[in-house]
This record gives C-alpha cells, structure tokens and sequence, in this order.
C-alpha cells in the first residue's frame, strides 16, 4: 500500500527535475538568444551610425565644395580678387542697403596707363604679372569688411566703398597711386612715367529712388575718362 505512494512521489520528483531542467535549458536558450539578439542590434546600430557619419561627412565635403564653387565663379581667375559678376552683385547689394540707410557710397574706377603699350613692350606674361601686382595693392586698400576690391575687365579695376564719403575715398585713390607707383614697375613705353601708372576715377552718391547703380557707373566712368584726356597718372572726380 505504501510503495505505490512512495513509487508516485519518486515519477512526480523525476517530473519536477526534468521540467527544472527544460527550464534551465529555455531559459539558456532565453539569454543565448538576448545575447544574439542584442549583438545584431548592436551591430546594426554601429553600422547606422558609421552610415549617419559617412552621410554627415559626405554632406560636409559637399558644402565645401559648393562654397568653394561659388568663391571660384565670384573669382578672377588672373588676379584672385573678386570679378565683375562679384562686383556688379555686390553693388546691387550695397546699393539697396546705403538707400535705405541714406549713407554714402563711393567708387573708385581705375585704369592701367598706356596697357597695350606694356604688352608690346614686355609681352603678355609680364602683362599678366602687372595685372597681378596691381590687383594686389587694391586688395590691401580695400581693407574693411564691406570694402571690394574687383577687376572690372581688361586692365580696368574697380574698389567699392560703402559708408565712405568723397573725401575718403579721394584719399583711398590717393594711397593706391602711391603704393603703384613705388612697385616701380618698368614701363618704358609710357609717356607720363618710365614705371607703370594709373589713372583713376572717383566719385561718391547717397542712393536714392531716382538713381540707379547703373547711372553711377556712368559717373565714374566719366571721371576716369577725364582723367585720361587730362594726361593720364591723376585723379578725376566725378
């Protein structure tokens, strides 16, 4: 009577154990399994971040080169100042500005004296590196921010001055002349100087509704013209 009792609690122990032991086993498989599944979404999740950083830094080297794209086709590509297109931008730009704020806008208009005659003289390569030196003194004038400094076309250049005044930017002309001059530029093809010179045109206008950039233009252009007529290597105001 009593081994049949003792027979059903040892089944039912052998039961409990071998279901421990299943349990033990899936609970195993559990955390293998956890483990697994936490490796793949670590790995997916690096491999999420070096793709974020490879876009990020895909984005990054785009952005500089578009930047440095756009620095190119604002360049002058002789000279390495600013271009006509910069140029004429940036006087729309300063023009709207200066009319609302009623403040003045000066320019400076220059051209190198007797240019073809250098050409002939020295030949296009010495031409080009005249270019250059002269380009860099107005670099150097055009000192403050807002300031440009441009090649206009040819052997033309132009400095832009925003908040400046006549007498100030006569005095910019003034500085520029000078600094030319003692590059001491051989030119004997000249007939002001036996070193390359410069004529230059200035003028200076407070925008308004009834005037436009390209009629002030115009101004300094004359100014550098009677410039010329007068003899050249001076300084016109429009």
């Amino acid at each position: 009577m009593y081994v049949p009792r003792i027979l059903e609690l040892s089944i039912l122990a052998d039961s409990f154990t071998q279901m421990s032991q299943e349990i033990q086993e899936s609970r195993q498989q559990l955390e293998d399994y956890s483990r697994s599944l936490e490796q793949k979404v670590s790995d997916r999740t690096q491999a999420l971040q070096q793709e974020i950083q490879y876009r990020t830094e895909a984005e990054v080297a785009l952005q500089s080169a578009n930047e440095e794209l756009k620095r190119l086709a604002y360049l002058d590509g002789l000279t390495q100042i600013a271009n006509r297109r910069k140029f004429d931008e940036q006087l729309s730009q300063e023009w709207r500005r200066l009319k609302r704020d009623r403040l003045p806008l000066s320019l400076i208009l220059c051209d190198v004296d007797y240019f073809k005659q250098f050409n002939d003289a020295y030949g296009h390569q010495a031409g080009d590196e005249c270019l250059y030196k002269v380009a860099y003194v107005l670099a150097i004038a055009a000192r403050r921010s807002p300031d440009l400094a441009a090649r206009y076309g040819g052997e033309e250049f132009v400095v832009l001055l925003p908040n400046t005044a006549l007498e100030g930017a006569v005095e910019v002309a003034k500085k520029i002349q000078v600094q030319i001059k003692a590059l001491q530029l051989p030119h004997q093809r000249s007939q002001v100087s036996q070193y390359v010179t410069v004529s230059f045109g200035v003028a200076s206008i407070i925008p308004t509704e009834t005037t436009t950039p390209e009629q002030f233009l115009v101004q300094v252009d004359r100014a550098l013209y009677q410039a010329k007529i007068e003899g050249r290597d001076r300084i016109a105001i429009g």
